[in-house]
């Protein structure tokens, strides 16, 4: 028999890496479909208010296009995610700026935008909410009613399901306080948002498009046309990225295309340009996170309370999920013995806030670890002896009551990071140097966790199945529906498949998303695909095998069992594809499954938001440098150092490129990327002026992977997608307070920023530790 390569942590060539190399990956906007006309989409120039008429210009020749309203609507009027509250179109009123009231479609793409100009529709301006503080107020009301009013969901999550004793804050040595806040953050993937649509009285609907959850589009035209799901077909075309964006938000232009296409007859493509897409799509939520903490002299976290907001948008869309996410994230890889966590999602009158890689946790961790060098700084403890003073281990419980059956060892990984970076040298010599110097150097460091998969008992509901089937050629093909959109999805599962299967990488065919074709393996989302899809590809390839096994030649010549109920050991690359064909002659087909089956040792319950949150967590520790010049007052990362304990790692460069990608976006989120709203529109929605880093403004990136196995994903692997949007942000601010003195609680932090606080008392944005002068940003309690 043959040795069987090591598929599983080797790096081979990604499986779509030759077509978009050469050219030949068709993304939506390369797709021409006979007859095919083309969409545009009339929206909302205010950002609350009630619509009082629409005239058309008479100019324009509307017979020669279609024009859909929201009365042409078959089904519901509404999105849905996860609650019914999202118009697809607007009817009455608008709730804000860039909302959909008209669709137009026309055989000229060149003629839409002057259409769409032509339209002119006036408004009743209504009272309008733009941040969190004054949706609190309530003074007006746009979502909802009594309690639940301009709030889309709340939590409330106790350790133990007790409140924190009074006599813990009575008592406490110190009792330290913040307040921290971060911007909202566009997506920026290189492919705009875009899809085509096709509509037939009894086929139903087919929607192609760039998307990451074709099965979200599935349910949401299901109720839009009133149609069965057989009769909502989802076909996903090559996509350039998403990071989140493409989660949601195409069950909006996807529903939208279609209706164009049932109204005029012909395929409609519907694609945005990017000043469309980055004025009406979603973006990362902006929060607000308070802290109040009961710390002892030595430095050991006695309670905690957080106050968790984020600002949702103008309607729920996923800011349930993603406040979730952030709550539970919000205390961090830290022992707590008492802790309650308050958070809410509220409502305003900007476009919707959406996904975004991280979903929730950047949020909450940058304020918890900004908040922890702060509490060093009272105590007078080095951020590193806080943290080694608190972490949590194996054998410990998290903030939800899980607790830590896998080996977890956050103390290795800080030791491993700052030895890496040469953190305690580098932050002698910039103590030195930076009194006389006119550029301010810094390091700091962040340490977080991040869960892995749906949480609680999503996954349990989500039942996710994967299938394998056998080509008539007696090939294995892949049939899931998880999504290809950069990442490497279609990559690290047939690799999965591959080394399972005891077959070269190249011999495993993946088929392209198509909800006709693929059965639902649940949303590409939640760091969950090689965790969570790729575990069921392994378990389906296993059955694959053993139903091969009796019809392999070698083992019925060594006497194999005719009845395999373990994957065959013994199975050669030689053998498969005999064995393939000889079961097909038989029997005409095969196709195996498996179905998501949650381990007998997850248990979650949603009313008391306690219990296992993930089955498994990746844990990091990042440390950045900085430079910080006070005659431009600019900061910038020089340097950055990436350590993270990931279970298995399936594809080594592949996974250090998810590293890289994530640390730059993280560094945009500290430092350069700030969406700055117009009563309510998106003033920035250019590449020209939404300043993002460029490559010259992407440290050095050195990536290290600790691996230990996790039981619950593919040969051990954990999900690492999001994992890296967590740390940069807080790591970069605690260097930059360590390279100025002066403690920043807000990002994006700009040049303007830094020189408003270096230039004058301190101020909004940031916080001294001085006690003559922080008034109550601390204060240390009388026994």
């Amino acid at each position: 028999m043959t040795s069987q390569p090591q598929i599983v942590g080797s790096s081979p060539i990604r499986k779509e890496g030759r077509d978009k190399v050469l050219g030949r990956a068709q993304y939506v906007d390369d797709i021409t479909l006979p007859g095919m006309w083309f969409g545009a989409t009339v929206r909302s120039t205010i950002p609350r208010g009630r619509i009082t008429s629409i005239a058309f210009d008479p100019t324009i020749p509307w017979n020669e296009y279609t024009i859909v309203s929201a009365a042409d609507i078959p089904g519901e009027n509404c999105i849905v995610h996860l609650t019914k509250d999202h118009p697809c179109l607007a009817v009455t009123h608008v709730n804000h700026a860039e909302e959909p009231i008209l669709l137009l479609a026309h055989p000229n793409r060149s003629v839409l935008p002057a259409a769409v100009a032509a339209v002119h529709i006036t408004y009743e301006e209504l009272p309008a909410i733009y941040s969190i503080e004054d949706s609190e107020k309530k003074d007006q009301i746009i979502w909802g009613e009594g309690e639940q009013a301009n709030t889309f969901k709340t939590y409330l999550m106790q350790k133990d399901q007790k409140p924190i004793p009074d006599e813990i804050w009575q008592t406490a040595d110190y009792i330290v306080e913040g307040e921290y806040r971060t911007g909202a953050q566009e997506q920026l993937y290189i492919e705009n948002n875009g899809v085509i649509a096709e509509y037939d009285t009894e086929k139903g609907v087919t929607v192609r498009g760039s998307m990451q959850c074709p099965y979200y589009l599935v349910h949401a035209l299901e109720l839009v046309f009133n149609l069965p799901a057989e009769k909502c077909r989802v076909i996903q075309t090559e996509t350039g990225g998403a990071f989140g964006g493409k989660e949601d938000f195409p069950s909006v232009i996807g529903s939208h295309a279609a209706l164009l296409a049932m109204k005029s007859g012909h395929p409609v493509k519907l694609c945005y340009d990017r000043a469309e897409d980055m004025a009406a799509t979603t973006k990362r939520h902006p929060s607000r996170t308070r802290h109040r903490t009961a710390v002892s002299k030595d430095g050991k976290l006695l309670a905690g309370e957080i106050d968790f907001a984020i600002d949702g948008g103008a309607y729920a869309t996923l800011s349930p999920v993603v406040l979730s996410r952030g709550t539970i994230h919000a205390p961090g890889p830290y022992h707590w013995p008492h802790l309650t966590v308050r958070a809410k999602a509220v409502a305003t009158n900007i476009p919707p806030h959406g996904a975004f890689r991280g979903f929730g946790a950047p949020q909450s961790i940058f304020a918890l670890e900004r908040h922890m060098d702060k509490i060093a700084k009272v105590v007078g403890l080095t951020p590193e002896e806080l943290r080694r003073r608190n972490f949590l281990g194996t054998g410990g419980h998290t903030a939800t009551g899980q607790l830590l059956k896998d080996p977890v060892d956050m103390q290795h990984l800080l030791t491993r990071a700052l030895e890496e970076s040469n953190y305690h040298a580098k932050r002698e010599q910039f103590d030195r140097e930076n009194p006389t110097s006119t550029i301010k150097r810094g390091i700091g460091f962040a340490s977080f966790f991040h869960g892995a998969g749906f949480t609680g008992s999503g996954e349990r509901r989500l039942n996710s199945l994967v299938e394998i089937e056998l080509t008539p050629e007696g090939q294995p093909r892949l049939l899931v529906s998880s999504t290809e959109f950069g990442q490497g999805t279609n990559t690290i599962l047939c690799q999965i498949a591959a080394q399972t299967l005891h077959l070269p990488y190249d011999q495993i065919l993946i088929a392209q998303p198509d909800t006709g074709q693929v059965p639902n393996s649940g949303p590409t989302v939640a760091s969950r695909t090689a965790m969570v899809v790729g575990k069921l590809v392994e378990r389906a390839a296993q059955s694959l095998l053993a139903t091969l096994a009796p019809f392999s030649s070698s083992r019925s010549a060594t006497g194999g069992s005719a009845v395999a109920s373990e994957p065959p050991h013994d199975f050669s690359p030689e053998d498969f594809r005999p064995a393939a064909l000889h079961y097909l002659a038989e029997h005409g087909s095969l196709k195996t499954e498996a179905r998501y089956q949650s381990p007998g040792d997850i248990f979650w319950d949603d009313e008391t938001y306690s219990g296992e949150a993930y089955p498994a967590y990746a844990w990091a520790v990042y440390v950045a440098e900085v430079a910080v010049d006070t005659t431009t007052y600019s900061a910038s990362v020089t340097n950055f150092y990436a350590l993270q304990e990931v279970g298995k790692v399936l594809h080594p460069i592949l996974a250090a490129g998810q590293i890289e990608g994530g640390v730059a976006q993280g560094v945009g989120y500290a430092l350069y990327e700030k969406c700055i709203w117009n009563n309510g529109r998106l003033a920035n929605n250019q590449m020209t002026n939404y300043i993002m880093p460029t490559s010259a403004d992407v440290p050095p990136i050195h990536v290290t992977f600790e691996e230990i196995p996790s039981p619950h994903g593919a040969f051990g692997a954990k999900g690492i997608g999001e994992l890296p949007m967590d740390g940069p942000a807080p790591a970069i601010l605690n260097a930059i307070e360590h390279a100025t003195g002066i403690a920043f609680t807000e990002i994006p932090l700009l040049p303007e920023d830094i020189f408003e606080r270096m230039t004058s008392a301190p101020g909004a944005g940031s916080e001294s530790l001085d006690p003559a002068i922080a008034g109550p940003v601390f204060s240390e309690a009388t026994a």
